[in-house]
């Protein structure tokens, strides 16, 4: 069984991933980068006094800065190559988590119930989350990184949760629960910075944010259907068998 899940999810990852990699390219990397111009644009240029003085005083420990930058892909192929690599691998670890869920609730997987899981995976990690927290572009305010991830993975955590008390157990007091679970963190509220500012026009963060949103739900709605397709084609044979 684990086999099974590891080939499906893998082979369902990669057509997933590759897919939504060539929907990134002509949707979020272009925001992205223009982005990235008003980001720089704001960085001041030194003078020419500042740019000798630091050029006299040069010593190995500035070259050692230097040398520690942080390290970025350069535009074009490269930075293609890696965005598409980290989509083709999440869209596995999406597949791995999403048939081990499917099949730890005992229901068996097919393209349907692939594409319903997919949905309840994507109101988890991406519509809740981004009521608080919408994705955001190079250059926006923010609060502070953890404070960040913790608000996220407890939001994301308690929605899972609630959809799967609302849906599998379906008590009233488990339905209420659930209710419960999914607006308590919204009423605590994400983290915010105590100024909002941003480099980018506000047309391009809202067209990023509604991009995103879409590939992310492309992203599950292509594994869930793919992964439970290719495992009920496997079901089919092993009957026919």
């Amino acid at each position: 069984m684990l086999m099974r899940i590891l080939a499906t999810g893998l082979v369902a990852g990669v057509l997933a991933g590759g897919a939504v990699a060539g929907l990134q390219y002509v949707t979020t990397t272009p925001l992205i980068l223009k982005a990235e111009t008003y980001e720089k644009a704001e960085v001041p240029a030194p003078d020419a006094a500042k740019a000798a003085h630091s050029h006299d005083a040069a010593t190995p420990a500035h070259s050692h800065d230097a040398e520690a930058a942080e390290w970025a892909p350069q535009d074009g192929l490269e930075r293609t190559a890696f965005t598409t690599l980290a989509t083709v691998s999440a869209a596995i670890g999406f597949a791995f988590i999403l048939l081990a869920a499917i099949l730890a609730s005992g229901v068996t997987p097919t393209a349907r119930t692939g594409l319903i899981w997919a949905a309840a995976a994507f109101a988890a990690t991406g519509l809740a989350p981004a009521l608080g927290l919408p994705p955001e572009l190079p250059g926006s305010g923010a609060a502070d990184l953890i404070d960040r991830q913790i608000w996220w993975t407890g939001t994301v955590a308690a929605t899972a949760l609630g959809l799967w008390l609302i849906a599998r157990v379906s008590t009233v007091p488990a339905v209420a629960i659930g209710i419960a679970l999914i607006v308590a963190p919204h009423i605590l509220g994400a983290p915010h910075p105590h100024e909002l500012k941003s480099e980018v026009p506000a047309e391009i963060a809202g067209h990023f944010t509604a991009s995103s949103l879409v590939v992310h739900a492309v992203l599950w709605a292509l594994v869930g259907t793919i992964a439970g397709y290719l495992w009920q084609r496997a079901d089919s044979r092993a009957t026919a068998s």
